[in-house]
């Protein structure tokens, strides 16, 4: 005798249950996988920010800062002659005052131009892609084209002001592309109005766009200074001391120290590369040391920036 089929009709909710479990599943998945990669960098950095604190604990002393450097290790040490970092930060200090003041002027105004001035053609798209690609090119190329630029061909020599020029170059792109994109950001109808009561072109960026667009050019430029301060390929290129004993400084008119613009200098990266591969396992200590300054002034330059960003973000 055959079993009669079944008349009632199939469930329509039957696998959902199971569907949702398995994309819940997906979904915390997925969640672990971020936070993993967000761990990565985050204990990588705690790792080598507490390893490079623990071998220069002791060594950060105020002689460090206030001495120029010595190839005797014990000269470093509390109670020695005295030998640090003072020619190389106040080089390093001086080169990115320049590199952010030649940023800014033209940076800031190549994207003014850009997005408030020139045509909407084919050319200033070529313009805009180029230096969008400009950004990608590695850094040691930028030395190069420093070198040959401002070293030889303006006959700079390796000076200050060739240093900076070149990482100028370097972050350049960065820099305009950023501030285009925070000119961009400002609402037209911000400028409909400034227009409509009579304002000018120059007006309108004054009063309007870039007070509006200061914290997102502020962020970019902090960004691209962060990666200039720590660069060594550029500066090496253009001659950079990886040692000096005096700072680039002169005396000016009223015998006051004017920083030498046109003289040698030092930076940082240069002068901690020096101390990292000399053979005396003391010297790492001392390496250690000057990446504390190099990140202390990093962090201190850094907070400046955003407290102008902050102020304008506030107005």
């Amino acid at each position: 005798m055959s079993e009669e089929p079944s008349t009632e009709p199939a469930d329509p909710f039957a696998g959902i249950a199971d569907d949702v479990h398995r994309k819940r599943l997906i979904g915390q998945v997925f969640v672990a996988i971020c936070l993993a990669s967000t761990l990565v960098g985050i204990v990588a950095l705690v790792a080598l920010v507490a390893d490079v604190l623990y071998e220069s604990w002791g060594w950060v002393t105020w002689e460090f800062l206030s001495y120029p450097p010595s190839r005797f290790v014990e000269n470093y040490l509390p109670g020695g002659r005295g030998a640090g970092i003072y020619p190389a930060l106040i080089g390093s200090i001086l080169l990115i005052v320049l590199t952010a003041v030649f940023t800014l002027f033209l940076g800031v105004g190549a994207a003014i131009y850009l997005e408030e001035y020139a045509a909407d053609s084919w050319l200033t798209s070529f313009i805009e892609a180029n230096i969008a690609n400009l950004a990608g090119v590695p850094s040691i190329v930028y030395g190069l084209l420093g070198l040959a630029l401002f070293v030889r061909a303006a006959g700079l020599g390796s000076s200050l002001l060739a240093g900076a020029l070149t990482l100028t170059l370097l972050i350049l792109p960065i820099v305009i592309v950023s501030a285009q994109e925070a000119i961009r950001a400002v609402p037209d109808s911000q400028r409909r109005a400034a227009y409509g009561v009579g304002a000018t072109d120059w007006e309108v960026i004054r009063d309007i766009v870039l007070p509006a667009s200061m914290p997102g050019i502020m962020t970019g430029t902090i960004l691209a200074l962060s990666r200039a301060i720590g660069e060594t390929a550029p500066i090496l290129m253009v001659g950079a001391a990886t040692s000096m004993f005096v700072a680039p400084v002169r005396d000016g008119p009223l015998g006051l120290p004017v920083p030498d613009f046109l003289g040698p200098f030092a930076a940082m990266p240069m002068q901690i590369f020096d101390w990292a591969r000399l053979p005396q396992a003391d010297f790492q200590h001392v390496a250690a040391a000057g990446i504390v300054v190099l990140l202390a002034v990093l962090l201190g330059m850094n907070a400046t920036a955003i407290y102008i960003r902050n102020r304008y973000e506030r107005q």
